[in-house]
């Protein structure tokens, strides 16, 4: 089983509109992460601009529609066209969220939470399992955003996230921003959580922006959006983490409102020097 090997560097999602100021003037981007379903077709202008990025570049695929939290099977041709992808592209990460998004034939376009159970911790780790074995590589499963929970549940998420990587060798992604995100809405602390989570198996993080509203009550709730800069809370627990287990992948997502090519390379830039300090910390 092929390893996650990312750089550990910032990297940004790839965005189609920034191709063209990718290549004429290159920065020090340490990866470009992509979703795998946008490129499931053959060929056409998706596959020449990974193509022609992959040629310089470190590649991490994302995965956003397997539905791994499902007590359904995996979708095997769904399963099958990932693996010509990653066989094609040979990235240095796959990664896929702890989620479900199928029911029967139906496919609700969200990332939807799951109980933590004994029942859905078997059917998770059995999908894992199968995925790594088709892919033959390493996978990453990272932490949701949620805005409610299940009162069945009976195992804290983060025992849920580490018992699956024990059970099946895969490593975890660290979404620093879903963290705060479900830590605010549902009154708990954002510090403990991390605290509690299994840095140890931490392969990549990812770092992006929230809105904020209120629910039907009046209390505030956030919204995992990707469409701002950033937040100030959340770089501080980026700290928090970077500070305890050292530089690792770090990637900055912004997929609405997607703003100019400068403003996104400027916030992969703020996650590397928070990197290099981190680095040169433990140097000394």
């Amino acid at each position: 089983m092929i390893p996650s090997r990312l750089p550990r560097r910032a990297g940004v999602g790839f965005k189609p509109e920034h191709f063209a100021d990718i290549l004429s003037a290159p920065e020090p981007i340490g990866f470009f992460e992509v979703h795998a379903e946008n490129y499931m077709g053959a060929g056409g202008p998706p596959h020449a601009q990974l193509g022609k990025l992959r040629e310089d570049h470190a590649l991490s695929i994302h995965g956003v529609g397997l539905s791994i939290g499902s007590m359904q099977p995996l979708d095997r041709d769904h399963l099958a066209r990932l693996k010509v992808l990653c066989d094609r592209y040979q990235p240095e990460s796959f990664s896929e969220h702890l989620a479900w998004s199928t029911h029967d034939s139906v496919f609700l376009n969200d990332l939807l939470p799951l109980p933590y159970t004994e029942e859905t911790l078997t059917h998770v780790v059995e999908h894992v399992d199968q995925v790594q074995d088709v892919l033959k590589r390493q996978m990453l499963l990272e932490n949701p955003a949620t805005y409610l929970l299940f009162e069945e549940s009976t195992i804290e998420e983060t025992v849920f996230l580490a018992e699956i990587a024990r059970r099946t060798g895969c490593g975890l992604l660290l979404d620093v921003n879903n963290v705060f995100v479900a830590a605010t809405n549902h009154n708990l602390d954002a510090r403990d959580y991390i605290a509690r989570f299994p840095l140890e198996v931490v392969r990549e993080i990812h770092l992006s922006g929230h809105s904020e509203t209120v629910d039907d009550l009046g209390a505030a709730l956030l919204i995992d959006s990707h469409d701002t800069p950033v937040k100030d809370p959340v770089w501080a627990l980026y700290e928090t983490v970077i500070g305890r287990i050292g530089p690792v992948a770090s990637l900055v997502e912004w997929d609405n409102d997607v703003p100019a090519w400068p403003v996104l390379r400027d916030e992969a830039m703020a996650a590397q020097r928070i990197l290099d300090a981190a680095a040169r910390q433990r140097a000394a």
